[in-house]
């Protein structure tokens, strides 16, 4: 903006100095030629006045001499008068002025005007010369020639330039005064203007102009402060919908995935990015086809491409060692004209939903199966004693206790079930209370030692202090570690021995629960805590187990804010840590 002011101020001195130079040659010229008329007109007076003397008095008068050398003094000019012929007749140079008679020969031969008797021009570089002619009767008798100097002419011009030279100077300093500051006041404004307007440009929406002059340039600084203000607040809306949107999109639980009409693929969510376990570099900008591995997702893209219609496909995708099953909506990206824009795809994993749903068929399977078996005995037994068999006492009473006994695993089964269904619930609440948990673990053992002893299996107990308090439901504690050890005692062949450790932390209580009985597989260890998975099916079944203590106790645990893990080796044993909490809520 500098440079714009030093071209207007340039531009403004160069026109000024131009109309101050004409104008001041125009006023030096009418001053000059104002003055040059002025003594044209004295020298024609003094001429004509020499002229008239000279006649009345008679060019052979003695006193015409003595006439002229007195005019000559008073005007301060040579008088001389010629003859017709061109002979000097009379001189008189009273202002020694240095000019020859060959000059005024010269002059009075080439310049006087015989037809009208003035001359009006003549003179060299310091006199200036006037002559008429004298004449008598009407006839001419001679010249009278009056030389002046030029002197006075040649200060006067002088003194004329000096004062249009001072006056015109002065009015130059003067406009150009007034012309920069006027020129500062209309330019600042435009300059502010321009500097913000080119911040706004940068992407700096809070720059602001004055608005001090209520002329036309504060209507447009006001303006570029309006527009200003309008764009901020624009680009601060579109940052907040961009700010949402991305919100939106990197935290939603589905993957997203977002494809130009050129098929490069512009946009992928965390996500996508988590679910797939991909590098960003190997999707962004890339076309969609050489970017996809897995060949059913290009195909859904092809295919929306091809129909510009809405898709929707479960597809299975391998990720890893896991297969995962997606629901995957496809659709085009049309503008507001019937432009195509692009692809947006939404990635929904179900594969939690999948294994819920097989989940609830095997439950539901699981349990017909577990119901039909004593369901069937108890109405076979029935039948047979209803047929006649009941006459027999040692028959009726060996079905009895069969019947017996089915009725009862179908009543633990049952039980278990509504106990499992009650925990799930969401407003599921324990009784807390502060328990001594090795007063507890020494009550189940002392119910079931006997069933230990039995089967000639040891179970011992170790733990570092008498008392151990924590907060927690007694009666599901109990019901937790009859459940471990009971299972510890049934999975355990004769002679081999489940050991029960407590260890005392800082935060928690570690409670461990060993066996050397038959082991888990590492690929079934995940499983074991789902409803009705049983290791071994027919040992399970046969001890009345019903397969869902272990889902039990995990839910029970959880429920205290502990943990449970597993660690086990097949023929080796099984090790089950509990963790609970001293304190509930901490």
């Amino acid at each position: 903006m500098n440079r714009f002011r030093s071209r207007l101020l340039f531009a403004l001195l160069t026109l000024i100095i131009i109309v101050l130079i004409g104008l001041g040659l125009l006023l030096g010229q009418l001053f000059k030629s104002f003055y040059v008329q002025n003594f044209h007109d004295r020298l024609e007076k003094e001429v004509s006045l020499v002229e008239i003397i000279v006649s009345e008095k008679g060019l052979g008068s003695k006193e015409l001499h003595d006439e002229l050398d007195s005019i000559s003094k008073i005007l301060r000019a040579r008088a001389t008068v010629f003859s017709d012929k061109g002979k000097i007749l009379l001189d008189s140079n009273g202002a020694n002025l240095p000019v020859t008679d060959k000059d005024l020969q010269e002059f009075v031969k080439k310049r006087i005007n015989e037809q009208d008797g003035v001359v009006r021009e003549g003179g060299n570089s310091e006199v200036y010369y006037y002559g008429a002619p004298i004449v008598q009767n009407n006839q001419k008798v001679g010249s009278v020639v009056l030389s002046a100097s030029i002197d006075s002419l040649d200060k006067i011009n002088t003194q004329i330039w000096g004062v249009l030279i001072g006056s015109l100077g002065m009015a130059l300093v003067v406009i150009l005064l007034l012309g920069v500051k006027i020129m500062n006041q209309y330019t600042k404004p435009i300059e502010s203007a321009t500097k913000v307007a080119m911040e706004l440009a940068r992407g700096n929406y809070k720059a602001r102009t004055y608005e001090d002059y209520v002329d036309e340039t504060g209507m447009l600084s006001q303006a570029i402060n309006i527009l200003a203000r309008n764009l901020q607040e624009l680009i601060a809306s579109q940052e907040v919908q961009q700010d949402r949107l991305r919100t939106l999109i990197e935290n939603m639980d589905s993957g997203l995935i977002l494809i130009d009409e050129k098929g490069y693929i512009n946009l992928i969510n965390r996500s996508y990015k988590d679910t797939f376990k991909i590098n960003p570099t190997d999707y962004l900008y890339q076309l969609y086809y050489e970017a996809f591995s897995h060949r059913e997702i290009a195909a859904i893209v092809e295919e929306i491409f091809m129909t510009e219609l809405r898709v929707r496909k479960s597809i299975v995708i391998p990720i890893n060692i896991e297969r995962r099953h997606f629901e995957v909506y496809g659709s085009p990206i049309i503008g507001l004209n019937d432009e195509w824009k692009g692809i947006i795809l939404v990635f929904h994993d179900v594969t939690e939903l999948k294994k819920l749903e097989q989940m609830r068929k095997d439950f539901v399977a699981n349990v017909s199966h577990e119901l039909k078996t004593p369901i069937t005995s108890i109405t076979g037994f029935s039948e047979t004693l209803l047929e006649g068999a009941g006459n027999d006492e040692e028959i009726r009473n060996q079905f009895l206790k069969i019947i017996h006994k089915e009725g009862q695993r179908m009543q633990s089964l049952i039980q278990d079930l509504l106990d499992l269904s009650k925990i799930e619930q969401q407003g599921y609440k324990l009784t807390i209370a502060e328990v001594n948990l090795v007063e507890v673990i020494e009550e189940i053992i002392m119910i079931l030692k006997e069933k230990a002893k039995s089967k000639g299996i040891e179970l011992a107990f170790y733990h570092e202090k008498e008392e151990m308090f924590i907060e927690a439901d007694s009666e599901r504690l109990k019901q937790i570690f009859i459940n471990l050890i009971n299972n510890a005692i049934t999975y355990t062949p004769s002679g081999g021995k489940v050991t029960l450790k407590m260890r005392d932390g800082r935060q928690g209580v570690e409670v461990l629960v060993k066996d050397t009985g038959i082991g888990v597989s590492e690929e079934e260890i995940p499983r074991i805590f789902e409803r009705f998975y049983r290791v071994d099916r027919a040992r399970s079944r046969n001890s009345g187990g019903t397969g869902l203590g272990l889902a039990i106790v995990k839910h029970l645990i959880e429920a205290h804010h502990g943990q449970i893990d597993v660690e086990s080796a097949v023929g080796e044993g099984t090790t089950f840590k509990v963790n609970l909490k001293k304190k509930q809520g901490k």
